[in-house]
């Protein structure tokens, strides 16, 4: 039987798939590209979810999966293989990066909150996580921005059920957000991108998010996220009811 690390691969390798426009296969995982997202890391990179790959060759193997794109993005699955990629890829140029995989292990809350966060548009995130993206990336411009907001428009198809939830201000202005991929018949749901406005944290509504996808997916057996491992999210999430069940490894160079 899959154990829930290993199930939690499956879902985020098929929805990385998904998005695709299309799949190459390689020694050790496959590569993903998006022709209509080609700035986006996310929806063009290199994924390595097997063993059947050599650590000593992977700079070669990236450079020739990603030799039509401007970046390089490797995600490695394998806490062990990840961890033997380090120095190899350090010493070509790549940051290095570990993603924690979080269960939330105990019971989903049975009521919604009081005020819950809705579905919403992409086109009314465009403007809050747009502000944010030029506040962490500033070097990325207008396109680079777009393109990073609309994304959200392939993650529609990765999923069964694909929900983008927003809590609100009282005067109906989006204040904090996240994506929720759900499918039921597999029992697995994931929480992704939960972020709050600048001008609107610290007043709770990236709880009311959080509290609102794991109501809706209160039905589900395995509901986890990725968190930074190098920053402070993983001790928020952690006091939620999140634990560690594994570890991954990404590697970027621009």
């Amino acid at each position: 039987m899959a154990t829930e690390l290993q199930r939690s691969i499956a879902f985020r390798t098929s929805f990385a798939r998904r998005q695709a426009t299309s799949v190459r296969e390689v020694d050790g995982g496959f590569v993903v590209r998006n022709d209509e997202f080609p700035l986006s890391y996310e929806h063009n990179q290199l994924h390595l979810d097997g063993t059947g790959f050599d650590p000593a060759g992977i700079v070669a193997l990236a450079d020739d999966a990603l030799s039509y794109a401007d970046h390089r993005l490797v995600t490695v699955y394998d806490d062990a293989l990840g961890a033997a990629c380090v120095p190899l890829l350090v010493a070509a140029g790549y940051q290095h990066g570990t993603e924690l995989v979080m269960h939330h292990a105990g019971p989903a809350p049975a009521e919604p909150p009081a005020v819950p966060a809705g579905p919403v548009e992409v086109a009314e995130l465009a403007a809050p996580y747009g502000a944010r993206l030029r506040e962490w990336m500033p070097e990325l411009g207008e396109e680079g921005v777009r393109q990073l907001v609309e994304r959200r428009d392939a993650r529609l198809r990765g999923a069964e059920q694909v929900l983008f939830l927003a809590a609100r201000t009282p005067a109906g202005e989006v204040a904090a957000w996240a994506d929720l991929y759900l499918d039921p018949p597999t029992g697995t749901a994931q929480i992704e991108d939960l972020i709050t406005a600048l001008e609107h944290t610290r007043h709770g509504y990236a709880d009311t998010v959080l509290a609102t996808a794991l109501h809706r997916a209160a039905g589900v057996e395995l509901r986890f996220l990725i968190a930074d491992g190098e920053d402070w999210p993983q001790y928020w999430y952690g006091r939620r009811g999140f634990t560690v069940i594994g570890r991954g490894h990404s590697f970027t160079r621009n």
